[in-house]
């Protein structure tokens, strides 16, 4: 996989206009923009036709969680848009797992199927968090345990936090998708993220595709961030090939 290949910039704005100017800039760069909450509750669908008509790949990051039907035609309205990956929260459990997959098997033809991302916790997440919610359980096994799930339901792979990574690999294998938020060069701010690490470690441990934003979309120069950024994936996958 080429480096930039690895590299999903998380468009993390409100505004259409600043996103927009943005992929212009990183336009053939990156692997893909990613789509989240925020953005899509400021410009809904229409963003992600503009990216698409752009030539780029979209990551639309919704995490769905919903009862069964409801998370599976959502997933299907995805589709429609021509988003390249989505996720969906593991904690809607099995059957709503199934049914998003079952849902998107049975499209249309000549419309593809984006690749589905199971989010097991959150990287703002710690174990005592998971107390507080009423999970007695460390937060290592309640990601192994949901990763099994969604593994179980034919997800094509997990969200995975820096620090789980090797851990998803040690109990599923290779042939796991996994991308992983939470990068941050070495010395950042941890801003509202605590599982984090540095692009280097991420793909030493085994993530797939990086999700990078403000260490990018904050820069005063993201071209050259970008730039910085690849150098090192690129040196990285080197040392791991050898």
């Amino acid at each position: 996989m080429k480096a930039k290949d690895r590299i999903i910039v998380a468009l993390d704005y409100d505004s259409g206009a600043e996103s927009l100017n943005l992929v212009k800039l990183l336009k053939g760069k990156v692997g893909f923009f990613k789509v989240g909450s925020q953005l899509f509750s400021a410009e809904g669908p229409s963003i992600i036709k503009k990216i698409i008509e752009m030539g780029e790949r979209v990551f639309l990051d919704l995490k769905f969680h919903d009862i069964p039907n409801t998370a599976a035609k959502s997933a299907q309205v995805a589709q429609k848009m021509g988003v390249s990956m989505l996720t969906i929260h593991t904690s809607g459990g099995f059957r709503m797992m199934s049914a998003v997959m079952s849902a998107l098997s049975f499209s249309k033809p000549g419309i593809k199927r984006p690749l589905v991302l199971g989010v097991t916790t959150l990287t703002s997440l710690e174990t005592s968090d998971l107390q507080k919610l009423g999970i007695q359980d460390t937060l290592s096994n309640q990601v192994v345990r949901l990763g099994s799930l969604a593994i179980e339901a034919g997800l094509d792979g997990l969200v995975a936090a820096p620090t789980e990574v090797s851990l998803i690999r040690r109990h599923f294998g290779s042939s796991l998708l996994v991308i992983t938020p939470g990068i941050r060069p070495s010395g950042s701010p941890l801003n509202d993220q605590y599982r984090v690490a540095t692009a280097t470690a991420s793909i030493k441990a085994g993530s797939d595709h990086l999700v990078i934003g403000r260490p990018i979309t904050a820069s005063s120069n993201p071209v050259f961030a970008l730039k910085k950024i690849l150098a090192t994936i690129q040196k990285t996958d080197e040392q791991t090939e050898l």
